[in-house]
């Protein structure tokens, strides 16, 4: 896969940097699930949906607010403020921009190929948040 500059990336739309960022975070929740240990597909998912709501996303933004440089903390700030994305009726519309954002920023790291610094924030992540049961 092509690996942008961040020039080209930080010209995507916050949402668009959101909806690759969202499969970005689900993999890497499923891979750290999967490395925890076999279990059933069912546990699997039912663990994943805990680290991939809302909820939980809006906690992440605030562990890794402080974590970030200069750039990656605009890119989440034009993540939490873009205009055009919904929160569904089940969600608060504060966390769901929070999660927005977090998942704009792992979209942008990812297309810019800074898997370390993915790894790095996910963990910082993971590690700050209680295991979901």
């Amino acid at each position: 896969m092509k690996v942008l500059t961040k020039s080209e990336a930080k010209r995507m739309s916050p949402g668009a940097l959101a909806f690759y960022g969202d499969s970005v975070y689900s993999l890497l929740v499923r891979r750290m699930l999967v490395e925890r240990g076999d279990r059933p597909s069912a546990a699997l998912h039912e663990l994943s949906v805990g680290y991939v709501r809302a909820s939980f996303q809006a906690r992440a933004f605030e562990i890794l607010q402080p974590l970030l440089d200069e750039e990656e903390a605009d890119i989440l700030r034009r993540g939490r403020n873009s205009t055009g994305i919904t929160a569904p009726k089940s969600s608060d519309p504060a966390e769901y921009h929070k999660a927005t954002a977090v998942e704009a920023l792992f979209g942008y790291l990812s297309l810019i190929g800074d898997n370390e610094r993915l790894e790095t924030l996910f963990a910082a992540v993971t590690e700050n948040i209680p295991e979901r049961k």
